[in-house]
């Protein structure tokens, strides 16, 4: 990340404090089911097979398959979450950017390892600006480590790619003392964890959001979850300020590969 004005200003002479070992607070998980009426949403709790038919002939509303994919997510919790801190452990002794960057977050004085990244249920939340129901795949917090979410975790590369991304900012905000309320830093690190973790490889494009744009598609995945990221931020207003933000810290951001000598993945 270059140290200009668009970038973390604060040296790494005197980082901040590692995360700790506390958990996270999760957000408390939406009840979806009290005011489900099956005969409006398609949703019948009480009726599996005929929920996976009306999802597959259009049947099932937004409202219904939010609370059919929040049922699964409970009833599935404990398996998701066993086999997610089995994919996480895996990546702290076999990911070379996973250990590359665990080495890198050591230098500046804090570690990231299992024993503060969780692999929890993450509820869906709804975005009070727009409405929208928003799920995520993890989060970083300096109080507390890394939250990984367990429940939207496909596949090991899926989760290491994840937690690459959380270990980027991470090592930002150990570096650069990173303010959380300022947009363009936010942008910066959102930048950054997108471009560095693997996230918005072209193959990961191609196979998984059927983005087959053969120019370009790396830097559009990168700006459009830094935008996204940014728009779900209390302070941002709107997406029109989420991609001035972007843009404003784009030319330094994308540029810096720091604490790699480039783009690997």
């Amino acid at each position: 990340m270059a140290d200009s004005a668009s970038s973390f200003s604060s040296s790494s002479s005197s980082p901040s404090t590692p995360p700790t070992n506390t958990a996270a607070p999760l957000p408390p998980t939406p009840n979806f089911t009290d005011d489900n009426d099956p005969s409006t949403t398609g949703y019948d709790p009480s009726a599996r097979w005929s929920n996976y038919w009306n999802i597959l002939t259009g049947r099932m509303t937004p409202a219904g398959q939010h609370a059919f994919r929040e049922a699964a997510y409970v009833r599935n919790e404990a398996r998701d979450c066993a086999r997610s801190t089995e994919w996480r452990d895996w990546c702290f002794q076999y990911s070379p950017t996973v250990t590359f960057l665990r080495e890198k977050i050591r230098d500046l004085n804090g570690d990231i390892g299992p024993d503060n990244v969780l692999c929890r249920r993450c509820p869906t939340r709804r975005d009070e600006k727009t409405g929208r129901w928003v799920r995520q795949g993890g989060g970083f917090s300096p109080e507390h480590g890394i939250l990984i979410c367990a429940n939207e975790m496909r596949d090991r590369k899926h989760l290491e790619d994840t937690l690459a991304h959380e270990m980027v900012h991470a090592w930002d905000h150990l570096r650069w003392r990173v303010d959380w309320a300022d947009l363009r830093h936010a942008a910066c690190t959102e930048i950054r964890a997108s471009s560095l973790s693997g996230e918005c490889r072209w193959m990961r494009e191609f196979w998984t959001r059927s983005h087959w744009k053969l120019t370009q598609q790396h830097q559009n995945c990168v700006r459009a979850r830094a935008v996204q990221s940014v728009m779900n931020r209390p302070a941002c207003k709107d997406d029109v300020q989420a991609v001035k933000v972007v843009n404003e810290v784009w030319d330094s951001c994308f540029a810096d590969t720091r604490p790699f000598d480039g783009i690997y993945r």
